[in-house]
């Protein structure tokens, strides 16, 4: 059986006239020049590139493998800059459309992973409320981009209103006003097994994107591998290829 490339060879965002031309491949490997390269809060950064016909396809969820030495070296590229992407990778999100109103809950960078899947849901004419959860009001990210697709609850540690029990409560209040046909979750660890908790005792579905260290990002290394929990046995599974978004009720957490 002939072998099927997974990457096409490198294609310069900006040079080539036109994609590659095997657009079947699942992922490419691009040379993306920066566009900008700011600062958003104290603690991340909002990077913006030129991309290619294939990454402006990508899914929710789905992520592009930066190749180098990490965010470190991200923090350092400048407008004008090239960034070496392989992608796209991974398992995104996804919405049911019998969905009317989907919840995500999120803390973190793990704001900025739930964003494109709230415009998604947006587009389709679906409800939303967002979730944001942070340390204090200048660490919350994107909650104006949240406030263009639907509802917005701000919960801080600075004011105690960041507790799982406020959250809860919270929840609970969407559930009883049927604004909660599914729950979408990434960026804390109690705040997963919040949503996994009431998600299984009101039946309602859900996913979780998980945050895990990288190494190769395409599955050989196995360095991504957590514990999942299907049909009641434990399994392993690669957070980079059989994820990083998971059925909220299999995933066991981090």
């Amino acid at each position: 059986m002939a072998h099927q490339p997974f990457a096409s060879a490198p294609y310069v965002v900006g040079e080539h006239a036109s994609p590659p031309a095997d657009l079947h491949i699942p992922a490419e490997e691009a040379l993306c020049p920066v566009v900008a390269h700011d600062w958003v809060n104290p603690e991340y950064k909002h990077l913006i590139v030129e991309a290619s016909p294939k990454a402006l396809a990508v899914k929710p969820g789905q992520f592009y493998k930066c190749v180098g030495r990490g965010t470190y070296g991200l923090a350092t590229l400048a407008p004008g800059d090239q960034l070496n992407m392989v992608g796209p990778l991974g398992v995104g999100f996804f919405i049911d459309p019998a969905w009317k109103h989907i919840v995500v809950l999120g803390r973190g960078v793990g704001l900025a992973t739930l964003a494109p899947i709230s415009q998604l849901a947006a587009e389709r004419g679906v409800g939303v409320t967002a979730i944001l959860s942070a340390r204090s009001p200048e660490f919350v990210m994107a909650d104006d981009l949240f406030a263009k697709v639907g509802d917005v609850i701000g919960v801080l540690d600075s004011d105690g209103s960041s507790a799982v029990t406020n959250v809860e409560a919270i929840l609970q209040r969407l559930i009883a006003k049927r604004q909660a046909d599914a729950f979408y979750t990434c960026g804390s660890n109690r705040l997963f097994q919040l949503m996994k908790r009431m998600g299984k005792a009101h039946g309602i579905p859900g996913q979780v994107a998980m945050e895990q260290i990288f190494a190769c990002g395409l599955g050989p290394c196995y360095v991504c591998v957590r514990t999942f929990e299907v049909n009641g046995k434990k399994e392993l599974r690669r957070v980079c290829i059989d994820g990083p978004v998971f059925d909220l009720q299999e995933a066991v957490g981090w």
